[in-house]
């Protein structure tokens, strides 16, 4: 439960139709199992104590009285620590419903009934249960009196977080489910306990459902199948569970009766998320039950999937989507821009690196949309103290091949004029030395698109932005920063889907951009070896990218950060250097607000974005000590 994370659960057992024995002892030794897993909810199918094939049988009160029974039985070895949610017929004032127990600590904390009866197609559920009524009744359940309502919600007293709602089956698939109302009354959790049988297409429509509706509610969401073990006189059953949270499958499998299917919910990212969109509105229906169960705090071992590239998709198709779709947005921006200002020319700072490469290769694709030759691009390469054989190289290469119009201007000659006409020792080779170059490359850069009736393209990446990585009103300056919104570790995929489809020449000089060490080039260079490679001395962009995703797009805290970041690269990068560079991130990331504040126009093309007049407004001068603070507490232990 540290950091919001609950372990949830769902199993579907194997069971037999109408032996209520048998089943209750398979859902207790379930329970058991997953206790010794650290689960916190454990879901089981709808009618599980039953079957939920039993048919004409639940008229019988033979085992309308078995299944009671079975349900106070397995209520009595739910533990501390665990709620458990189950399926099971409920008799109350002449009426039977499908229904969902609720049991924590060896007792029922509710039970809610189901409240669309489906009666159509293969579907027969009005013959044998009425649906929820809006007014709430009480059952006898172990001499206890035991709420009977749709209208329930229980939470966690340790973790307020976890708000724990229920829906069964049917009721996620009708126009206004439950769960809505569940949502906007506060669940986090949504359970749901269904008997969904099998054909051709249902198990893809099932999953884009669930993971939908745990989207469209910003919630947890644990579906529980029914499976194998029920009848199959006309209708299969193939347990297909599945955990969603937020639009993210986390976990899913089919036909393994008797498995636990387990992952983890983040509550901490829900709620986060909640926050920040408004439209997400809280309601405070009356009709609401909010019952309170007790699990004390636990450290949750992390199963769940954490990629340790999150801007990147999970596999090459999806890849090569994302690609495709920021650079269509990329240049999409910078052909209405082109548009409005009738400008004859795009000008870019062409440097052989990673950046100014992208921002070429968007700036062609703008003017293929519009129609415009490769020649209205003015690449500029400025080789100067650092610069070294070949990044210029690969400069004039690509722009060749790109059929571009190419400059070449050496700034040396000016730049040592500068330090002159300033009084700045040459030889001295700190932040003056470096800052100067860059200032010089943007004055030339924007006098040149004055001389086009030109447009300047920004180069700089969002992984840069948020470290402050760039020379205030140098390359931290342009007319249009098409890069701004995508992170370094994703400039690299976007320029390698470009080289893959690519003709050889240019997909080869693509290739040793791609393979070039990433150098701001401002030191000196005897031009045969990069000098001054950015990753030393701002840390690896893939662990600032992890830093940014999760800091940015879901607020945590340093200390998740942390933890997040040491399971997802165990193996590659050692705690106490994860907490080196953290604390870099952190520190640069505000002292460097003021460059962000004043940043030129840029598209957004991802979730995260530092925009100051989007989705990012920090004030300049806000100290970062609270969020330091936290990771000096983190014991030596962890450490």
């Amino acid at each position: 439960m540290k950091d919001g994370f609950i372990k949830t659960a769902a199993i579907t057992p194997l069971i037999r139709v109408a032996d209520c024995v048998y089943n209750t002892n398979q859902i207790i030794d379930a329970i058991q199992r997953a206790k010794t897993m650290g689960v916190n909810l454990l879901v089981f199918p709808e009618l599980a104590v039953t079957g939920y094939t039993c048919g004409d049988l639940f008229f019988q009160q033979a085992l309308i009285q078995s299944a009671k029974e079975s349900a106070e039985k397995i209520a009595q070895n739910v533990p501390a620590g665990m709620v458990v949610v189950f399926g099971c017929p409920v008799d109350s004032r002449s009426k039977l419903y499908n229904c969902a127990i609720v049991a924590s600590n060896a007792s029922i904390l509710g039970i809610v009934p189901k409240a669309n009866i489906p009666n159509y197609q293969e579907f027969y559920e009005a013959r044998w249960f009425s649906s929820a009524r809006e007014k709430e009744e009480f059952v006898e359940f172990n001499g206890q009196s035991v709420p009977l309502s749709m209208h329930q919600i229980f939470t966690c007293t340790q973790m307020p977080s976890f708000r724990l709602a229920v829906e069964i089956c049917e009721d996620l698939w009708v126009p206004c489910p439950p769960s809505v109302s569940h949502a906007v009354n506060g669940a986090t959790v949504i359970a749901n306990l269904s008997a969904s049988d099998e054909f051709a297409g249902k198990a893809r429509y099932r999953k884009d459902l669930v993971n939908g509706q745990s989207a469209r509610l910003i919630c947890g969401y644990v579906y529980c199948d029914a499976g194998e073990g029920e009848s199959t006189t006309d209708l299969v059953f193939t347990g297909h569970d599945l955990i969603c949270e937020n639009g993210v499958l986390l976990a899913q499998h089919a036909q393994k009766p008797g498995e636990i299917l387990a992952t983890e919910i983040d509550l901490q990212r829900i709620e986060h998320e909640r926050r920040m969109k408004n439209t997400f509105f809280n309601e405070s229906n009356p009709a609401y039950r909010f019952t309170d169960f007790q699990i004390e705090p636990c450290e949750t071992d992390l199963t769940r999937p954490i990629s340790r590239n999150p801007f990147i998709p999970e596999g090459d198709a999806a890849i090569e989507n994302r690609c495709d779709k920021i650079l269509n947005l990329q240049a999409l921006g910078l052909k209405r821009r082109i548009s409005h200002t009738s400008c004859k020319s795009l000008v870019i700072g062409l440097s052989g690196g990673l950046d100014s490469t992208l921002a070429l290769l968007v700036s062609a694709q703008a003017l293929d949309m519009l129609g415009m030759s490769h020649k209205n691009i003015i690449a500029i390469t400025m080789p100067c103290f650092g610069t070294t054989n070949r990044t210029k190289s690969n400069a004039q290469k690509l722009a060749e091949a790109m059929d571009c119009t190419l400059r070449i201007i050496d700034i040396k000659a000016s730049v040592t004029q500068h330090f002159a006409d300033i009084g700045h020792d040459e030889t001295n080779h700190n932040v003056v030395y470096e800052n100067a170059q860059a200032r010089e490359r943007t004055q030339i850069l924007m006098d040149v698109a004055n001389q086009v009736n030109g447009l300047v393209v920004g180069t700089g990446d969002l992984s840069e932005l948020a470290l402050g990585w760039a020379t205030f009103n140098g390359d931290h300056m342009s007319n249009y920063a098409v890069n701004a919104s995508v992170p370094k570790t994703l400039v690299r995929y976007i320029v390698d889907y470009y080289a893959n489809s690519s003709e050889p020449e240019l997909r080869d000089i693509l290739k040793d951009i791609l393979a070039t060490p990433i150098s701001p080039e401002l030191l000196p260079s005897d031009g045969s070896a990069v000098t001054q490679e950015t990753e030393d001395l701002v840390g690896p962009y893939e662990l600032h990218d992890f830093f940014i995703y999760y800091c940015l797009r879901w607020g945590c805290g340093p200390a998740k950060i942390f933890r997040l970041a040491r399971y997802a690269f165990d193996g590659s990068y050692d705690k106490t250097v994860i907490m080196k560079w953290l604390k870099i991130f952190y520190r640069r990331f505000f002292n460097q607000q003021f460059k962000r504040s004043c940043l030129p126009d840029a598209p957004k093309v991802g979730s995260v974005t530092l925009s100051p007049r989007g989705d990012w407004r920090m004030p300049s001068d806000a100290k970062f000590a609270i969020w330091l603070d936290e990771l000096d507490e983190i014991s030596e232990d962890e450490l």
